[in-house]
């Protein structure tokens, strides 16, 4: 898939409903306070403070947020087949709306560092980690979003609402239920075929959460942060060539565990590294501009990563994921985060509630489709419904953050 990509090449098919490359999403919130006060139980809800966030995470995870739902709006208008091409230059079209993929994994590597970072605070180290706290804390935040949308999708299934309806060539609605739920979503799409768009963004959200499910096991198996990284590193290397032996097994040779533990990998030795070794300012910044390079090269430099070949031995994902460690490192620091408060309060915004966002926002870009394709708009016309699809998404996402999502979060954790 990623050589498909590095040419400004989409696959997918109007029949499968593939929203791919899609972002179930980062559940951890940012709020990465300074200093060495440990983090209490409830004290990293999306409501703290400016000064009790990350602005640069905050930030980081508000572009990729964007960048996801920007690349399903278009890719479900190509589907669709209306006329969407060459609305921009080349190489703006392929940063704005074919960087999907991308921006998952990115969210992989910033998952590893939050949820490795707070754990060291919350606990002291990882050794000491409380599994059963642990786990509720997930449970806290993942499941009444999800669980929500789960019913939701059902009652769409049932209704037959175009767009909504699970082929059953692919799946039934109870195996896809129980997918969900047990997060494997991924392995049941690479066995048997995508699910529509709304099913399909929580092949992510799988990938992530078995790595948690065994992430409070290894840490107190392995009985110290050296210990854990051996199985971390293992991650690291095995994953491109993970990626390499399944070029062409669509869609499992994106969505495969193996081939995405890295990110969340890369985000925990981040953590990891960065409560051991403080680097000067001098450093850290010299850790940022090598972090933007690594992330350009891969984002907006396409043509240069596929003659090298990256993406052909599975390394074009290393580097985007070495890319987003080092900025991580750099903002952990202290870098660039003044100069992040200018300007970026919608993008912050975004950023606080990227997994409502990500879990909603197919409702919004799948639902007006039918309607759309009968009315056939003209061109000049299809830019304002690109930015009133992506409005309404993000104040979906919003709202279900606000007044569903972390109401239920706190009272979980506060139990």
């Amino acid at each position: 898939m990623l050589r498909h990509l590095s040419r400004g090449v989409t696959r997918g098919s109007p029949a499968d409903g593939a929203t791919h490359p899609t972002g179930a999403a980062l559940a951890e919130d940012s709020s990465l306070v300074q200093g060495n006060r440990r983090a209490e139980n409830g004290s990293t809800g999306a409501e703290g403070s400016v000064e009790q966030r990350s602005v640069g995470i905050d930030v980081m995870r508000g572009l990729c947020a964007l960048l996801v739902v920007l690349h399903h709006i278009h890719l479900r208008f190509r589907l669709s087949h209306q006329d969407v091409r060459e609305m921009l230059p080349r190489a703006l079209d392929r940063v704005l709306f074919q960087t999907g993929y991308f921006s998952v994994i990115t969210f992989f590597v910033i998952s590893g560092f939050l949820i490795t970072t707070l754990s060291l605070r919350r606990w002291g180290s990882l050794d000491r980690i409380d599994w059963r706290h642990f786990y509720r804390l997930r449970f806290a935040r993942i499941a009444p979003c999800l669980l929500l949308l789960v019913a939701l999708l059902c009652v769409l299934h049932w209704a037959k609402v175009p767009g909504f309806v699970i082929p059953p060539e692919h799946s039934t609605l109870g195996r896809a239920v129980l997918a969900a739920l047990t997060f494997h979503v991924n392995w049941l799409e690479g066995r048997h075929g995508y699910l529509p768009g709304t099913w399909d963004i929580l092949w992510s959200l799988s990938v992530e959460e078995v790595f948690y499910l065994v992430f409070p096991v290894a840490c107190l198996l392995c009985r110290s942060p050296g210990g854990l990284l051996l199985p971390l590193l293992l991650l690291i290397v095995v994953a491109p060539f993970n990626r390499t032996a399944l070029i062409g097994q669509e869609p499992w040779d994106d969505y495969a565990y193996l081939s995405c533990f890295d990110g969340v990998a890369f985000g925990c030795l981040t953590a990891l590294l960065g409560a051991r070794w403080r680097p000067g300012r001098v450093a850290a910044r010299w850790l940022m501009a090598a972090g933007l390079s690594m992330v350009l090269l891969i984002v907006v430099f396409r043509s240069l990563v596929a003659s090298l070949g990256l993406h052909d031995v599975g390394l074009g994902v290393t580097v985007l994921e070495l890319g987003a460690a080092s900025i991580l490192m750099a903002l952990s620091q202290g870098v660039g985060q003044r100069a992040l408060m200018r300007g970026t309060g919608f993008i912050r915004m975004v950023g606080r509630s990227s997994y409502e966002l990500y879990m909603t926002h197919m409702l919004i870009v799948l639902a007006p489709m039918p309607l759309i394709v009968a009315w056939q708009p003209g061109r000049p016309l299809i830019p304002f419904l690109y930015i009133a699809m992506l409005l309404l998404s993000v104040a979906l996402g919003w709202l279900v953050h606000r007044f569903f999502s972390e109401p239920l979060n706190r009272a979980l954790r506060t139990r």
